[in-house]
Formats: structure tokens, sequence, C-alpha cells
């Protein structure tokens, strides 16, 4: 992972310009998480782009600071389309910062429904340094808003007129993206809406957000006061008489204050590779096994393909058993094809996501990036190699039993599984209309 300190300099002696990432669905937690950091980091500024005004045919930019909006501009729209038009005007936005050398921090504050993956590396390809990518969350709004199958035009969200996300499926992925969470003190949350957010994503680092702490860095120490005239000494009373020159008392050194949390985690580090491939199906870090104050993650990992149609006819029952659901599974009828189960707000998504690695020649493994192969190798059966199922089940009130019987029930029996591959692409292709085969 590439680190990056605050106050780091580049080639020219020029204080590299830090970017952190700062999004999510809940606005006044995301608005609450940047106020801080503006507090905590002087030199800090954030930009935002509302996209609100799109229909309109411009997408708003405003940059500021602590103190208010330093200036405020228009950028076109991009083939009629919010999100291009924030991805053509933010880098040479964070350039121009950059080139200026008086920022410290770079807080790009995305709009709503913006989700971080793309515009992390959007400005990565830019050759600007990203430090940080952080989700604020309401811990009371995580169930509401996992469970919302609205479709982001709905309520107003959507960043494009064929943008056809909905609102639980973009806060999972703003939620799974980053590698913090910025927490506000919500009264209305309890032990379970804390523990789902812990099993929902294990591995982020969890920091409140406070209201901010003006000062997080120490400024120059105030210069000595002047001696009174009264207390000059007999020397300098006395005519004539040289003094000994005295000795410069050296400047105390400023100490920079401890960065809170918040302003540590923007400013600690992140690595978009890493990020990725922790969200690809083919490697993603899915949660682990987890029971604790009424929630529940069942980890369901089996070596043997999915019927179609009986997968197919469960479909509605196993994306309605848990508020989020990811993985990828194996189908029968689509043997060599690993696919992708991504499932939230009782609205379920599937897609292919390219051959599983036991599906592609030797000589094409070299393409594969070390982190698939590794993935794969956790898995790796004798006779399948990496074609598995494994899906992840994260909810309250999760109906464990329940829910792996209906799983099992999916699989090959042992007579189907027998048949082979060559019978197996032979039943009926239940699921040719959701992949748009």
């Amino acid at each position: 992972m590439h680190k990056h300190e605050h106050g780091q300099e580049g080639p020219s002696g020029a204080r590299e310009l830090s970017v952190a990432i700062v999004g999510g669905l809940h606005a006044d937690a995301r608005k609450a998480a940047v106020a801080q950091l503006l507090a905590d980091v002087p030199g800090s500024v954030v930009l935002h782009h509302d996209l609100a005004t799109a229909v309109a045919g411009t997408v708003v930019r405003t940059v500021s600071d602590a103190t208010g909006i330093l200036s405020a501009g228009e950028a076109p729209l991009v083939n009629d389309c919010a999100c291009c038009a924030l991805r053509e005007d933010l880098v040479p936005e964070l350039r121009r910062l950059a080139d200026a050398g008086l920022t410290r921090l770079a807080v790009v504050e995305l709009w709503d429904s913006v989700e971080p993956k793309a515009m992390a590396e959007v400005v990565t390809a830019g050759g600007l340094t990203v430090t940080g990518v952080i989700t604020a969350v309401d811990p009371a709004l995580l169930l509401p808003y996992l469970g919302n199958g609205d479709d982001l035009a709905e309520r107003g969200l959507a960043a494009a007129a064929t943008d056809q996300r909905t609102v639980a499926d973009t806060f999972a992925r703003q939620l799974e993206y980053a590698t913090v969470l910025a927490l506000v003190d919500s009264p209305e949350a309890d032990d379970e809406d804390r523990e789902l957010l812990a099993q929902l994503h294990p591995t982020a680092r969890q920091v409140p957000v406070t209201g901010g702490h003006p000062g997080g860095l120490a400024g120059p120490a105030p210069a000595a006061a002047p001696a009174d005239a009264g207390e000059g000494t007999d020397a300098d009373a006395v005519p004539g008489r040289d003094r000994e020159p005295a000795s410069p008392t050296p400047a105390p050194t400023p100490t920079p204050a401890p960065l809170s949390p918040l302003a540590s985690a923007a400013l600690a580090g992140f690595d978009v590779e890493a990020a990725a491939a922790a969200q690809h199906p083919a490697c993603a870090l899915l949660p682990a096994e987890a029971d604790a104050h009424g929630v529940s993650t069942l980890v369901w990992h089996r070596c043997r393909p999915f019927h179609p149609e009986r997968l197919y006819e469960a479909l509605e029952d196993l994306t309605c058993a848990a508020a989020r659901s990811r993985g990828r599974f194996w189908l029968a009828d689509h043997p060599d094809t690993l696919l992708h189960w991504d499932a939230a707000g009782g609205a379920l998504c599937v897609e292919s996501a390219g051959p599983w690695l036991a599906s592609l020649p030797d000589a094409a493994w070299d393409l594969v990036p070390a982190v698939r192969r590794a993935a794969a190798a956790l898995d790796w059966h004798p006779e399948h190699g990496d074609c598995c199922q494994h899906l992840v089940f994260t909810s309250p009130g999760l109906d464990r039993d329940g829910l792996e019987q209906l799983l099992e029930s999916c699989l090959l029996t042992d007579a189907e599984y027998a048949g082979g591959r060559t019978a197996w692409k032979r039943l009926p292709p239940a699921f040719d209309t959701l992949l748009e085969v």
C-alpha cells in the first residue's frame, strides 16, 4: 500500500497534495464528517460537485474551506451524464490545487449516489494521491437504506437518465468499498444496528465523527513578549560601557498536535488496486461467520453446481432471506462461467464475472492477477478447481437453518451430478434472460 503522511514533500520541495474521498447516501453524516476534516486539518479544502442541477444541463462545483465557499463554477454535462462531468472536472481542479502548493488535504465530498470506487480510480489515474476513502454512516439508518429497493430515480438521486441503480445496492457498494467508516453519534442506533454494520464490513476501520476540533495541527508558537523597559541591567544605564551581546533564544519548534482519528484515517494511505480486488467476485474479501446481538452472517460454501431451474424458482426467497447477500456461484448449464451474486433491498443482480480459472488454459494464468490466483488456490478442488458456491448472507433475524436447506435443495442431486458436464449443459437455461445470453 502506498503510504502518504500529512506534510510529506514532493521532489520539488512543495507539499504533495493528499486527496481524501468522502461519500455516502447518509447526507447529514457525510457533511458532518467533511466539516470535521476541514476543522481538524488546517490548509484543507473540500471540493463538491452538486449533481442535483444536472437536469438543467450543468453540474455546480464548489471549493470551500472551514470558513465557507472559496470559489464556485459550473461544469457542463458530458454525454448527458452528470458523473461523466464530475470525472472530467475533478482531476483538473485537484491539479490546480496541487500546483498552487497551498493545500494540505483536498476532501472530495461525493454527491449522494456517487460511488467512491470510480472516483478513487479516476483521481489515481490522474496522477494524484488518494490517501483515504471514507463512507459516512448513521448507524440508525443502516437497515432502512439496505432494505430500500426504490430506484434512485424515484428519489431524485439518479446520476444519469440511464441510471437504474436502487438505493439499497448503491448504499451497499458505498459501504463495502470504503476502508474507513465515519460514524455519527445517533441516539436511535442500538446494538443490533452496530452489530449489523460490523458484520457487513468487518475489516473497515470505524472512526467517530465528533464535530471537529479546530487547530488539530499546532501552528507556530507565539512570539515572546518584549521585556519591560524598567527591567534593564546596570550595564544598560551606564554610558560608554560595552555590553556583552545577549545570546539569541531560539524559537521553540512547533510540535504538531495529534491528529483526530478521522483526520488520521483520511491521511493514512489507500491502495486502489487492493480495494478493487476486495470487491471483485472472484477474490472478494467477504464477511466471515458471525452471530451476535440478533444479527447473523451465514457463509455457505459448496463444491457442486446449482440446478438452473430449481435455483431460479428459489431466487425470490433467497433474495429476501437477508438484508444483504453477495458472493460467487456455479451454475450447471454454464459450468465454465463464474457468476456474481449481489442482493440488497429485495433485489438481486446476477452477472457473469468471466471464466473460472479452472476453465482457462495454463498459458492464460500468467495474465491473471496474483490476488485472483491466490484466492482460487484457497478454494481449489482436485476435480473442479476453483468452481464452487461461496455465498454470504447477513441480516438481523436470519433463519440460518431454513436458508441452508433451501440452498442445498437447489444443488444438483447425486444422479444429476453423475451425468457430468455434457449432461449439465443440456439442462433448461433458466438464467439466460438474467444473463442476457
